[in-house]
């Protein structure tokens, strides 16, 4: 069985805890958050309803993907 090293990736200004109440109402099928919301939350609602398939990944998806894959290659 090959071991993996943990690897975590953060990108910079988005807070993780607020990423998952997002994503999580998304799963819930709660509305697009309003300006209350942090761009976290946002983040989360946002790729939690692409996972969801409600809607397509838009360019600054992408472009986070790209940069994930990126640095998840480089670990």
């Amino acid at each position: 069985m090959t071991e993996f090293a943990h690897f975590k990736y953060s990108e910079p200004g988005l807070n993780e805890d607020e990423c998952l109440a997002g994503y999580l109402s998304a799963l819930r099928n709660e509305p697009e958050p309003g300006s209350d919301r942090s761009r976290s939350f946002y983040h989360g609602w946002r790729n939690g309803r692409v996972d969801r398939g409600h809607v397509e990944p838009d360019q600054a998806q992408r472009e986070y993907a790209k940069r994930y894959v990126a640095a998840q290659r480089a670990h």
